[in-house]
């Protein structure tokens, strides 16, 4: 074994396996890979093994799509069996919304390219025989779909590892990790040690245990999963894999008989109090009970299921994350790296996940957008065991469930509660929740003054209100209050922190105390990594102001990018503040009499900021907006915030003054053309593109992305963010719908609503950058082509001169 690697990777599960393969190809072949036992031998060897591409994001997808394209190779190129069998996929819609999902659904297709189409019922019992057809209304087969085996997969990506020069070296325990001034130094195994600045913890469901070496939290929790296999039964060998959503069962042919297995309502964590040392390539024990309703509904839609032979009921561990997506990438230990909760889809991802992790590493940014996977997504409240099962236990179990756009978990809630919650509670707020926090979506009691005319067509009009139309209302004609409690803060302090911010900023923040700058942080390429608020407290303290789930995707940019020198300190203090915003036409009349401090526009412009009394309240006031109206973001300390609340409530009660939620929030900046970043912008967008170019001061000094800029500034990128209007304003997008201009799929729409003030559908997409205002576009909603065109944006108060009088 090496006593010295570049890089080191812990665990020999297909994850691992696959890291170990893709930096062996891209010329890192000084790395080993360590594993406890045998490679496989953890959950990858009892998988279930099937492969499904399409998933709810581009990234997602395209990560699944890269799998598949490496399935097709790998055994040509190492000469070994991988078990790969492209024999497509069905899934069945067994009632109305079902189907309106697989419409959906293969409108995502289109934008992803993949060829997936809708079938009838017939048709999918044609190419999968045993399926009864009875309650299904149809079907949508993709042919690029299929299924591998797990044990021989990994092998096969062992071996092309092994060929580029990697290490493997099994019966190779890790005892512990050296960290040395934030950094990993050294792995520490039964064998001996390795010296090394990079450490992969692909551990699966170990991964928490080797995380703790380090003080790093991953959350994940075993789930004992159960498939059955059936001895042979003449059933034809290229049988597609087939899932039936509505019975929480999925089938895969297996040699002429089938494996079906499922997601119970009931699940059984496993391995809370710590997984034995010594389970190794071991199962658990069959638990019938628990299978039993599967089961009866697998016998629903496969009735010769009930008379077959059973090989054996397979009931092992797969580790599943509170959110059930992948943990993949760097963590606040500089070195430390996380490739875990693959949530039982890792054989599907596998292939293209070891070659993002890989690309990250190797590049210093990953090849696709990858914060809904980055394993520093999670907050705090995940250290705790309880809240991080609860989540967990409601994926497992929901894992089949049709999810409405605008869906609320309730799992482990409430959680975090701003100091406005019990007003909020009054005024009958309707919350919703994001990183933990409770927020108001709409107030219900407003539904009264609203229009349900309005109601979009569709799954837009499921989780709806017509109170968010009278909130937005209140907002544009006379004023609306906002508990912003749970945006993100984040204060940089220090003597360098002003040269640090700049060299991180594509606008020039080092102003004057007091100023506030709208601004990017940019990675190397120009692609959007942080886009946010920052205002200059003092010549040596800045505070940004990000979104509540944003919090922790820019706190680590940022302090991946800190000096050693201790020159620059970084704190998240978002719960040390509080924060009422107040907008609208009215909101100067309603704030004035509350402080002896001037705020008329002379006193206070815009896009600066003062220390002010909000009657009894000290308060830090931001004449900033994101909903285009005049207002302020007033932040007090939190123990202020209920007062602040019910100090700026009685004032604006005889002037129109209305509580705001969160739905509203997004219809009246879709109106003002506001980004918002991982829908409408995010590392794969330059500013540029994004319609953000007057934040770029090319002209302020070096930058993180300006060597990109200058080259994009001459040549530009081949397709831009538009504003499209639609001709039908109940036909609402919701993300990712195709849009196609003179009858060619161009794009796909990043976030979409309906303005209440403009009283039109928008939504916004890519487009070709030569695709002007008033091109004639399709945005396909559930199947049918919505006729529109692009726009100027913004829509609603182009001078900007609401917000700035």
């Amino acid at each position: 074994m090496k006593s010295q690697a570049r890089t080191v990777v812990i665990g020999g599960g297909v994850g691992g396996a696959a890291i170990l393969y893709w930096l062996a190809r891209l010329g890192w072949k000084d790395t080993v890979l360590v594993e406890r036992a045998r490679v496989t031998s953890g959950s990858t060897f009892h998988s279930a093994g099937l492969v499904g591409q399409l998933r709810g994001s581009l990234s997602l997808t395209q990560m699944m799509m890269n799998s598949v394209e490496l399935y097709r190779s790998l055994s040509e190129e190492v000469g070994m069996e991988t078990g790969w069998h492209e024999v497509g996929s069905l899934r069945l819609a067994s009632s109305e919304e079902r189907m309106e999902e697989l419409a959906r659904q293969a409108g995502w297709a289109k934008t992803f390219g993949l060829p997936l189409e809708l079938v009838s019922a017939q048709e999918a019992q044609r190419m999968f025989p045993p399926m009864s057809t009875d309650g299904v209304l149809g079907a949508a087969f993709l042919p690029t779909d299929g299924y591998i085996d797990p044990s021989q997969l990994t092998f096969a990506l062992v071996e092309g590892a092994r060929r580029r020069g990697a290490e493997i070296c099994e019966d190779t325990r890790v005892t512990g990790i050296e960290v040395r001034n934030g950094r990993v130094r050294r792995v520490i195994t039964e064998r001996g040690d390795i010296e090394t600045e990079l450490v992969v913890d692909a551990g699966g469901m170990f991964a928490p245990e080797i995380g703790r070496m380090v003080g790093v939290n991953v959350p994940l929790i075993p789930m004992a999963h159960e498939y059955l296999i059936t001895k042979p039964a003449g059933l034809p060998l290229d049988m597609p894999t087939m899932r039936d959503p509505s019975l929480l069962v999925y089938y895969r042919p297996e040699s002429g008989g089938l494996v079906m297995g499922g997601y119970e309502r009931d699940p059984a964590p496993w391995g809370l109090d710590g997984i034995p040392s010594d389970f190794n390539g071991k199962l658990l024990e069959p638990d019938w009970d628990r299978f039993e309703p599967l089961m009866t509904n697998a016998i629903v839609r496969t009735p010769s299921i009930k008379d077959a032979q059973v090989v054996r009921l397979v009931n092992g561990p797969e580790a599943f994350t509170p959110d059930n997506e992948f943990i993949l990438g760097p963590s606040e230990v500089r070195g430390f790296w996380v490739a875990a909760g693959f949530c039982a889809h890792g054989l599907a991802g596998a292939g293209g996940m070891g070659r993002l992790v890989a690309e990250w590493i190797v590049d210093g940014r990953p090849g696709l957008d990858a914060w809904e996977m980055d394993s520093r997504r999670f907050g705090r409240h995940y250290i705790s065991r309880e809240y991080t099962l609860a989540r967990t236990r409601e994926v497992y179990s929901t894992y089949y469930d049709v999810k409405y756009p605008g869906h609320e978990r309730s799992a482990g809630r409430p959680l975090r509660l701003s100091p406005a919650y019990a007003r909020l509670k009054e005024l009958g707020a309707a919350f919703g929740e994001k990183s933990g926090w409770e927020r108001a979506n709409w107030f219900e009691p407003n539904a009264t003054r609203g229009d349900e005319s309005l109601r979009p067509r569709g799954w837009a009009g499921r989780l709806w209100s017509p109170a968010v139309g009278a909130e937005h209302t209140a907002c544009r004609e006379s004023a609306a209050i906002f508990d912003f409690t749970s945006f993100a803060k984040i204060e940089v302090r220090g003597q360098g922190s002003a040269s640090f911010l700049e060299s991180l900023t594509d606008n020039r923040v080092a102003r004057a105390v007091g100023a506030l700058t709208y601004t990017q942080m940019l990675n190397e390429g120009g692609g959007i990594e942080c886009d946010f608020t920052v205002t200059r407290l003092a010549e040596d303290r800045f505070r940004i102001i990000t979104g509540t789930a944003l919090g922790q995707h820019d706190l680590f940019w940022i302090r991946d990018h800190v000096p050693d020198d201790g020159s620059v300190q970084i704190e998240d203090v978002t719960s040390a503040y509080a924060c009422i915003g107040l907008w609208g036409p009215a909101a100067r009349d309603i704030l004035q009499p509350l402080t002896p401090t001037p705020i008329d526009n002379q006193a206070f412009p815009f896009m600066t900021a003062q220390q002010l009394a909000v009657g009894s309240v000290p308060c830090l006031a931001l004449r900033v907006t994101y909903v285009g109206e005049l207002g302020w973001e007033l932040y007090c300390p939190s123990e202020f915030g209920q007062r602040l609340w019910d100090t700026i409530w009685e004032s604006g009660r005889d002037k129109g003054l209305v509580a705001g939620g969160y739905k509203a929030v997004e219809s009246l900046r879709l109106e003002k053309g506001y980004r918002a970043w991982a829908s409408d912008i995010g590392p794969e967008a330059d500013p540029y593109q994004a319609g953000l170019g007057f934040c770029v001061k090319l002209d302020k000094g070096e930058f993180i992305g300006r060597s990109a800029l200058l080259k994009k500034r001459e040549a530009p990128a081949d397709t831009r963010l538009a504003c499209l209007v639609l001709d039908d304003p109940h036909s609402v997008a919701l993300g990712s719908e195709p849009v196609r201009i003179d009858g060619k799929v161009v794009g796909r729409v990043t976030s979409g609503g309906y303005g209440y003030t403009v009283k039109k559908s928008i939504a916004y997409a890519f487009v070709p950058a030569g695709a002007a205002v008033g091109t004639p576009v399709e945005v396909e909603i559930f199947g049918t082509w919505v006729a529109g065109q692009i726009a100027k944006d913004p829509l609603y108060d182009p001078r900007g001169e609401k917000i700035r009088n």
